[in-house]
């Protein structure tokens, strides 16, 4: 899975959709917001920009549950 990190708020704001209130913690530049997207990608294509604090974490974990109907 992935998941698009970005300093645009999403419109119109989808369930899996959510603010990272903790972003400069996660040591992002700007305000962000994180958007699921349902694709794979191997490793080596994957880059660390930053670790979300747990309470933005959970609410990722929220976002992902939304779009996938799970629990």
């Amino acid at each position: 899975m992935v998941g698009l990190i970005t300093t645009q708020a999403p419109a119109p704001f989808a369930p899996s959709d959510c603010a990272l209130r903790s972003w400069k913690q996660a040591g992002l530049r700007a305000e962000s917001y994180f958007r699921l997207y349902p694709v794979t990608l191997s490793q080596r294509e994957v880059r660390v920009i930053g670790r979300l604090s747990d309470a933005d974490w959970a609410s990722v974990r929220v976002c992902f549950r939304a779009a996938f109907g799970g629990d």
